[in-house]
């Protein structure tokens, strides 16, 4: 990963893995993500999954961040900061990093089931819509991974067999 917010993003991505492993303990879906301005690397927002415990299907990490994060700033415009998030957005979350106008957008683990940034389909940067997202993919996307196959396979239990 390379880039001018490569070493930002990496120590962001470590605390959405933080916030993702609470979410785990939660017995939340793992996922975490991160608000940050993009020119001094203050967080301005952070979520986890809590779908289950608000019983609130747009529980998202990505939409709590968001939303702390424009709390934090007065303003729903978020154009000069990065949201970092362990999963690549849904169809959902991706729409509202569009309209929140999101400056950039870095992301662990690709969702080829859901993804709506690179996997299934490309909402953040379709040139149809008003705004445009610079983002990132792969960062630390192997952990991010990981601890959602953990986190699934526990919840499966053990194979047949």
């Amino acid at each position: 990963m390379t880039g001018p917010h490569a070493q930002t993003d990496l120590t962001m991505m470590r605390r959405a893995l933080d916030l993702a492993r609470e979410a785990s303990d939660a017995g939340e879906a793992p996922v975490g993500a991160v608000v940050y301005e993009t020119a001094t690397g203050r967080i301005l927002g952070e979520g986890r999954n809590r779908r289950e415990a608000d019983a609130d299907p747009t529980g998202h990490a990505e939409i709590l961040a968001l939303r702390a994060a424009a709390r934090a700033l007065g303003d729903w415009r978020l154009n000069a900061c990065t949201l970092v998030v362990t999963l690549e957005p849904c169809v959902m979350c991706a729409g509202a990093i569009v309209n929140a106008r999101v400056g950039r957008l870095a992301v662990g683990a690709l969702d080829p089931k859901a993804g709506a940034t690179r996997s299934l389909y490309t909402i953040c940067d379709d040139p149809r819509l008003n705004h445009r997202v610079e983002a990132v993919t792969g960062v630390l996307a192997e952990e991010s991974a990981s601890l959602l196959r953990e986190f699934f396979r526990a919840r499966r239990g053990p194979a047949p067999g």
